[in-house]
């Protein structure tokens, strides 16, 4: 009966995806509208440094800041209780 339900739930997963992707439509980026105004590209560095660099910058920095203003004294791991 279970593999009859992850079946179902699969099919329409794929359904409603399929759907969700036929009735979008296209961005038509190719033809600009009123009012656009761009800007200048971005070049190599750029891009990495905005998507890949300040990311991992910004978590270090929260991450850093919960570790130094922790201040739980529990730092050991507790013993597993036997049973």
């Amino acid at each position: 009966m279970d593999k009859k339900n992850a079946l179902r739930a699969g099919a329409l997963a794929a359904g409603t995806t399929l759907m969700m992707l036929l009735m979008s439509s296209p961005a038509l980026a190719l033809i600009p509208d009123d009012g656009d105004d761009p800007g200048p590209g971005l070049n190599v560095a750029e891009t990495l440094g905005l998507f890949v660099v300040a990311p991992i910058a910004i978590f270090a920095v929260i991450t850093g800041l919960v570790m130094v203003l922790d201040r739980s004294t529990d730092r050991q791991p507790k013993a597993k209780a036997k049973a």
